[in-house]
């Protein structure tokens, strides 16, 4: 669980590079209640490449997210825009639990938050 790109499949030509711009298209994903992007949350747990195309792992903040809908299927519409071709599939998972400690430390600051 990484808010950073993580390993890549190097068996997949161009996989490096493709799964580089699943990350960037994640970042423009911003919870709508937040106001923070999808990855600086630390929502997204695993991108990667399979036989049937692209896998984003990802988790809401609570079970009850008012934006559990949306926030999954923006994350699938900026992903699939940005590879331009093949399957995007956007699974949520709720293990391991997310908590406020997965936010991104840069992004708290930027919005004027900080840890206590």
């Amino acid at each position: 669980m990484s808010a950073a790109p993580g390993p890549h499949d190097a068996s997949t030509p161009g996989a490096e590079h493709d799964l580089d711009a699943v990350w960037q298209a994640l970042r423009t994903v911003e919870d709508p209640e937040l106001r923070l992007d999808v990855v600086s949350l630390g929502l997204v747990y695993d991108v990667r490449r399979d036989a049937g195309g692209v896998v984003v792992e990802m988790t809401m903040t609570t079970p009850g997210c008012p934006a559990a809908e949306i926030i999954p299927e923006m994350a699938h519409d900026a992903v699939a825009a940005a590879i331009g071709e093949g399957p995007v599939d956007v699974r949520v998972v709720w293990n391991p639990p997310w908590d406020p400690s997965m936010i991104d430390e840069a992004a708290l600051g930027a919005r004027g938050y900080r840890r206590r």
